[in-house]
């Protein structure tokens, strides 16, 4: 890869990217950062198959979990590409330590399991995937010209799906906030509660300026910035208090044992036998 002192080439391939180690490192971290998010946000949307409010609301979810599940498969599959393995065993069998996914993702839905007394909690789940998809929209948007050109073609096929998603949550959080006095309340407090977890969403970790160096994503003052701007367009009350990391900061690998319970879960069908055919 050639650098002038101003100008960023375009990246057309793994082997060019690793031709510059620097480069390597900020784009796999940026990689390992889409892939871990949508993986833990679409694992926390599985469980929600068949105990969704209506029939409508479950079959909406289950599709947005589907396309977003797709995503993170596909960031994985640009991993193994460059080499960091497979993108089964990044996915299913890499420890919580290893994972750069955003701390407030990987929270647990409520009590219980699924199987047995899920009292997962509906305000929750609404705005976390908001707080998220207007997350995703603004990062992706930042990422679309980047110059790795593999990651910038397969993000604006995400970008087709994506408004979708964030118009369907944008829909509840409006009509839970015009709701009843509960569920105004109940609403309120989960945006609270948000608000003091979400600020390592929105960070891009120890990598952050090599990757506004490398041309691979805007900064992130300028996503945290657009992302509050859709915010202001949808909530009634947003927290005059600054974001927070209450639970850890996830793109420092610092993570909660809902994470290790998590990835048990998710990996225990491929762990009955690694060699099988997906």
């Amino acid at each position: 890869m050639e650098r002038g002192e101003e100008i960023v080439m375009r990246v057309e391939s793994p082997e060019q990217a690793k031709e510059n180690p620097a480069y390597y490192e900020a784009l796999t971290d940026l990689l390992y950062q889409l892939a871990d998010d949508d993986l833990l946000i679409s694992f926390r949307g599985s469980e929600w198959l068949g105990l969704a409010p209506h029939i409508e609301a479950d079959l909406a979810y289950s599709s947005i979990t589907q396309n977003t599940m797709g995503h993170a498969s596909m960031y994985y599959q640009l991993l193994e590409d460059l080499g960091e393995g497979d993108s089964d065993y990044l996915a299913h069998v890499r420890s919580a330590n290893d994972r750069h996914n955003a701390v407030y993702l990987e929270k647990r839905n409520g009590d219980g399991e699924y199987w047995e007394e899920p009292y997962y909690d509906w305000a929750l789940t609404v705005v976390r995937n908001y707080f998220y998809e207007a997350f995703k929209k603004v990062k992706l948007k930042a990422i679309a010209n980047c110059s790795y050109e593999p990651l910038a073609h397969m993000v604006q096929k995400v970008l087709m799906e994506q408004p979708y998603h964030l118009a369907h949550w944008k829909m509840w959080i409006t009509q839970l906030q015009s709701s009843t006095d509960e569920g105004k309340r109940r609403i309120q407090e989960r945006i609270d509660e948000a608000w003091t977890m979400f600020q390592d969403v929105l960070s891009l970790g120890e990598y952050g300026e090599q990757m506004e160096k490398f041309e691979l994503i805007t900064s992130e003052e300028v996503i945290k910035s657009n992302w509050l701007q859709e915010l202001e367009a949808t909530l009634t009350g947003i927290p005059s208090a600054s974001l927070g990391n209450a639970s850890g900061h996830g793109r420092k690998k610092e993570h909660t044992t809902d994470l290790e319970h998590a990835i048990a879960t998710m990996a225990e069908v491929y762990n009955t036998d690694r060699e099988a055919v997906w």
